[in-house]
This record gives structure tokens, C-alpha cells and sequence, in this order.
């Protein structure tokens, strides 16, 4: 194999599928990248055998051919480089040698049959799915995934493809965020994605394009003209979110959120460690907060607010809450409440997109 490529497109390549290898793994093909030559160029593809990632940039094709080349000494040797042509051949016993201006590397790699080959995915009937659609959806809903190891199934994102809208929902049990889409032509079904996959997703795929997404046995694949994410399905039934979104909230709150979130942060500063707990009093027209955690001190803080309903005492993780409102779309939040052991909603007020978003947060019981 021999080709010429410029450095900022073998830099760009690398940079697309290198999130992809692992950091550490006990086969040593998976720390390295696959580059095979094709009609249009070169296409490097990496994978840990859950998400696996490919991308084809352009390059001029001496000798056609397909190794495999350790990632991480790649990827350094790349951002290095001086700005000239890169050559870059193998021969038949696996030496790589990489050339650019007056540099040269070797590097030893591994023959193309030992890297895992992609999953099975038909294109042919594959559903089209706006791109900046989907991002949005990845974007305000799989920061709430749960990362513990106990419950499999919440370690990734509800994905409900339906004619006319798509849907994500993603919760740890303790939060809860579900977004959805109107969109066209969707064909009626679930799937489970794990959130490092939606990660490479929003990453890799500009908004404006459309993507071509198929389903094989137990993966799902991304595709547009020059890139494809594949990655493996969480199995199992996702656990009935509709079921602990409240109906019956019958007290509003309408908040700032620039001012909000400065108050949490200052409380955050005295809350524990453990339980980030703050208490937040709910009246007309003012919310107060305090904190004590008897190892640190205690704190109190008031924000003017629109109130409507009874007043309510009610106790909140404060890093889940901080986060919850990272993602809101709008300046002015809105929350509802029913009771201090009932769950909480916060939405986005004033919001014009033709997208419905809603997050739940469940309270964190007061200790008086």
C-alpha cells in the first residue's frame, strides 16, 4: 500500500475515529486503526467493539492495500508533523514507514485480517433522519443517563422513532429528561443507545446533513457519505418513564436562570459532598435557600421569583440541578411541584421550537 496525503486531512481523519479506540484493552488490534485505500481515497476505521467508527478522507493512491497502525503513536506522530505532503507506505511484513518533508517514521502494524470486522447492517432500507434533529435530541437528554452498573438498562438513552415525531428519554432514576422531535416518514420502533455512541454521533455528523441509520441484529448503524458509526443496542425493555412524569403539579414557580444557577452555585460551596442537599423554600414572589451541613457551615441565599400555589419546603440535589439547567434551551425557567416527597418538573419557559422538552427531578428527603 502507498498513498499521499496532506497533513490536514490525515489529521482529520485521525481526529474522527480515534474516540473510538480504547484507552486500554487485552487485544492488541484494537489499539490500532484500520487504513485501507478506496475509490475516493483512504478510509481509517476504529472500533472497542461496542461503537466502531469509520471516515473517508481524500488522499492520491499509489499502490492500493489495508493496514493496521497503532492509534495513539499515529495520532502523535500526525499532530507533529510539519506542513508538507505525508507519504505513507507498507510493505509485506507489516513495516509502516511514514514520511513528510524531511521526517520519517517506521512503525510496526498488524495485517488487516486480525481487525474486527464492522456489524452487518443493511443501508438499503435504511430511514433518513435530519442530522441537527437528532443532535438536538442527543444534546438535551443523555447527560441524564445513568453511569452506574447496577441498573444495565438505564446506562443508556431511549430512543422512540415514531411516523411523526422521534423521541429520546434518558434517567438515572433520581432525574429524568425527555425530548421529542416532530419529523417525517419514521418507522414505528425502540432502541436502547448507550450514550458514548450518541456521543460520536453529535460529534462527527454536521447538522445540516441527513443521515441514513439501519438496524442489524443487535446494532445500529450511522451513515452519511463519508462517515459511519455502528454500535451495539442495549437489550431489554426500557422502564416506563410516562408512569412517574407528574400530572397533578399544582405549583408553579418561574425563575431566571442566570440567577439560579449563580444561587446554586454559591449554596453548592457549603453543601455536602456526599448528598449535595439544599433546601428551597417556595412563597410568593421569593425563594429561599439554605444549606447546613454540620462538618462545613451553613449558608442562606434569596432570589425574587413568580410564585403561584401554597407555600412549599423542598430539599434538591444540587448537581443535578445545576446540570438539568446547563441544558435548558430558554432564560427563564419553569418549575412544578406537588409536595416535598413528590417528583418536580423543570422546563423551559417562553420557548417558541416547535420541540416539546421536559426534565423531573426527584427530591431528596429534609432532615430537620
Amino acid at each position: 500500500m502507498r498513498f499521499t496525503i496532506s497533513r490536514e486531512k490525515l489529521q482529520e481523519g485521525l481526529a474522527a475515529v480515534s474516540p473510538a479506540v480504547p484507552s486500554k484493552t487485552t487485544l492488541p488490534v484494537l489499539a490500532n486503526l484500520l487504513v485501507q485505500t478506496t475509490d475516493r481515497g483512504i478510509r481509517i476505521s476504529g472500533t472497542d467493539l461496542d461503537i466502531a467508527v469509520s471516515t473517508e478522507v481524500a488522499a492520491e493512491i499509489d499502490t492500493p492495500g489495508a493496514i493496521t497502525i497503532p492509534a495513539r503513536k499515529l495520532s502523535e506522530i500526525a499532530r507533529e508533523l510539519p506542513a508538507a505532503p505525508v507519504k505513507l507506505s507498507s510493505s509485506g511484513d507489516q513495516r509502516v514507514t511514514l514520511e513528510c518533508g524531511r521526517s520519517k517514521f517506521k512503525l510496526l502494524g498488524l495485517p488487516k485480517s486480525e481487525f474486527p470486522s464492522f456489524p452487518a447492517i443493511q443501508f438499503d432500507k435504511a430511514v433518513r433522519i435530519p442530522s441537527g434533529e437528532l443532535q438536538k435530541l442527543i444534546h438535551h437528554t443523555s447527560f441524564a443517563a445513568s453511569t452506574e452498573e447496577s441498573r444495565p438498562i438505564l446506562n443508556g438513552v431511549l430512543w422512540e422513532i415514531r411516523s411523526d415525531l422521534m423521541r429520546m428519554v434518558a434517567t438515572n432514576g433520581h432525574r429524568l429528561a425527555k425530548m421529542e422531535v416532530p419529523v417525517k416518514g419514521g418507522k414505528q420502533t425502540d432502541l436502547i443507545i448507550p450514550p458514548k455512541a450518541l456521543e460520536q454521533i453529535r460529534r462527527l455528523f454536521p447538522a445540516e446533513e441527513e443521515l441514513e441509520v439501519a438496524q442489524g441484529e443487535n446494532h445500529l448503524g450511522f451513515r452519511s457519505p463519508f462517515t459511519s458509526v455502528y454500535t451495539r443496542l442495549i437489550e431489554g425493555p426500557y422502564p416506563g418513564y410516562d408512569q412517574v412524569i407528574p400530572k397533578d403539579n399544582d405549583k408553579v414557580a418561574l425563575l431566571d436562570k442566570a440567577a439560579f444557577i449563580s444561587a446554586l452555585k454559591r449554596m453548592s460551596v457549603v453543601a455536602s459532598d456526599q448528598t449535595h442537599r439544599i433546601r428551597l423554600s417556595f412563597n410568593a414572589g421569593m425563594l429561599k435557600f439554605a444549606v447546613s451541613t454540620p462538618d462545613l457551615g451553613e449558608a442562606q441565599d434569596e432570589l425574587p421569583i413568580r410564585y403561584t400555589g401554597d407555600p412549599i419546603e423542598i430539599g434538591f440535589n444540587a448537581a443535578y440541578l445545576l446540570e438539568i439547567l446547563r441544558y435548558l434551551p430558554t432564560d427563564e425557567v419553569r418549575m412544578t411541584f406537588r409536595a416535598p416527597e413528590r417528583a418536580s418538573t423543570v422546563e423551559p419557559e417562553g420557548w417558541t421550537d416547535p420541540s416539546k422538552y421536559l426534565t423531573l427531578l426527584m427530591p431528596l428527603r429534609l432532615v430537620d
